[in-house]
């Protein structure tokens, strides 16, 4: 018996979409049927990603979001929303690390990087949260199919790892965000999860991994092998489904066992 997941008629915001995770985030839930709002501050490379669903037979628009622009925010959700339609799931993507000995982060790098991951993903959830919860309340009774909010965290909030002690302590606070908001927003029909991925071979980091620095880490992973980002696919279509109505302040590790 096969098994799909079908999100035609929702409407998805994907944050930091430009490249990475975000823009294989984005592909993937554009070819299970959403329509998909693509964000970010580097609009040509959104416009090329929506060049690349629509020419796969997908649906998508491009809105600059600056995370760390409360003003930002609430422009771009209100203009998503006018465009594709009220936003059924949020993909919170957008984040930056810097690779420092604590004793070397500098203040501008600690509140970079908050800023960005911790903060910024805060606000947008709660922007879009917002708008769920008015649907939500004032919804016809059987109507209201329910939101969806994805926080991408990483297993660096789960363990902490050397050079990136700030970054994984910005995502270890997307963790226990991702419990608060499943806490107050599962009455309304909101479903808040994370996934917190491990080492993914993105165009960022892809030179990396040729380097003597990048095969040592290699060897000290359990398969010693980096993943892939449609790795997540998976993961990430079963709690943007209305199949995961039950599942509710989750914590997905997504990182080939290296955190066991």
């Amino acid at each position: 018996m096969a098994y799909t997941i079908d999100l035609a008629g929702r409407v998805a915001l994907v944050t930091g979409a430009s490249s990475g995770l975000g823009w294989q985030f984005a592909r993937v839930l554009a070819q299970a049927g959403a329509g998909v709002v693509l964000t970010g501050r580097r609009i040509e490379r959104l416009k090329e990603l929506r060049a690349l669903i629509e020419a796969e037979g997908g649906d998508a628009h491009v809105v600059r979001l600056d995370v760390t622009d409360n003003a930002s925010i609430g422009s771009a959700v209100a203009h998503a929303e006018t465009e594709m339609g009220n936003i059924d799931i949020l993909v919170n993507n957008a984040g930056m690390s810097v690779a420092r000995k604590l004793t070397d982060i500098t203040p501008d790098d600690y509140d970079a990087i908050f800023e960005t991951n911790t903060r910024g993903a805060f606000f947008v959830a709660q922007e879009v949260a917002k708008r769920m919860i008015a649907r939500s309340q004032g919804a016809a009774p059987g109507t209201w199919a329910g939101g969806r909010i994805i926080n991408i965290a990483s297993m660096a909030g789960l363990r902490v790892l050397p050079q990136i002690g700030v970054y994984a302590m910005s995502k270890a606070a997307v963790v226990h965000m991702t419990r608060a908001m499943a806490l107050e927003w599962g009455r309304y029909g909101i479903n808040t999860n994370a996934i917190c991925p491990g080492y993914i071979d993105t165009e960022i980091n892809h030179g990396h991994w040729g380097t003597e620095a990048g095969q040592k880490l290699v060897q000290m992973l359990p398969r010693k092998r980096v993943g892939k980002p449609e790795d997540l696919d998976a993961v990430l279509l079963m709690l943007a489904s209305g199949q995961s109505h039950f599942v509710n302040g989750a914590v997905i590790a997504a990182d080939d066992g290296f955190g066991v």
